[in-house]
């Protein structure tokens, strides 16, 4: 299978200036493949570098060392070493990336929000809505709302919004920080099809998830950062 994630000796600490320069340290050292139409979910408890793993893949943490080389564009960039020109490409066409928490431009309608991705990947601008649409709708998002800015909706409401605008364009590569955490059940189980569908077309998906239940039915394997890095101090 076609390799979309290639990490080798990944290397992450943490330097608190404000407090006399000292050094906190991640991981060292580590390494991560993951395939096409693969999801692998980050595994470990609390702190030990699921979420900096998961945002040094997305170009957020710079790494003190190694590489993160992404299959894009017929041929691979290296996010670790990357221009930033190169990041935002990488970014807008080849990784989506559904956070726990929605980030937007103030008073934008819900509906544009989530068409937005498809918009800027070349889909136009009435396609782009109509999966926006249908998105929405299969997330329980009322109509009503669609016109309205999510800042006034609730935080399950929100993360739907969040998870409908990382799915609306058939990214490559899908980075999910904990996109069931405020939903329903009825809801968890919208997002379970969705990432089984984004599996089924190729699409390469490293994940998050605390809920066991997700979990079990979307990882084709954990990936236990403890177990796959040597210590980083």
């Amino acid at each position: 299978m076609t390799t979309m994630i290639e990490v080798r000796g990944l290397t992450k600490s943490f330097v608190l200036h404000t407090q006399g320069g000292a050094r906190i340290p991640v991981f060292a050292d580590l390494d991560l493949d993951v395939a096409a139409g693969e999801c692998v979910c980050l595994h470990g408890p609390s702190g030990t570098g699921k979420s900096t793993l998961l945002r040094s893949l997305y170009a957020n943490y710079k790494p003190q060392a190694g590489h993160v080389r992404i299959a894009h564009g017929g041929g691979t960039v290296d996010l670790a070493s990357a221009e930033p020109w190169q990041v935002l490409e990488v970014r807008r066409a080849t990784i989506g990336y559904v956070s726990q928490f929605l980030r937007v431009i103030p008073r934008v309608p819900a509906l544009d929000i989530v068409a937005e991705p498809a918009i800027a990947c070349g889909t136009p601008a009435e396609a782009a809505r109509t999966a926006a649409r249908r998105l929405l709708e299969r997330l329980n998002i009322p109509e009503r709302l669609w016109t309205l800015a999510p800042a006034t909706f609730s935080g399950g409401e929100q993360q739907r919004v969040n998870v409908a605008r990382g799915f609306v364009h058939p990214y490559p590569i899908l980075l999910l920080d904990e996109p069931t955490a405020s939903l329903d059940a009825a809801n968890r189980q919208v997002v379970v099809e969705l990432i089984r569908e984004a599996k089924a077309r190729g699409t390469a998906i490293v994940g998050i998830f605390h809920d066991d239940e997700v979990r079990a039915a979307v990882a084709d394997r954990l990936f236990d950062i403890r177990a796959c890095t040597r210590s980083a101090a």
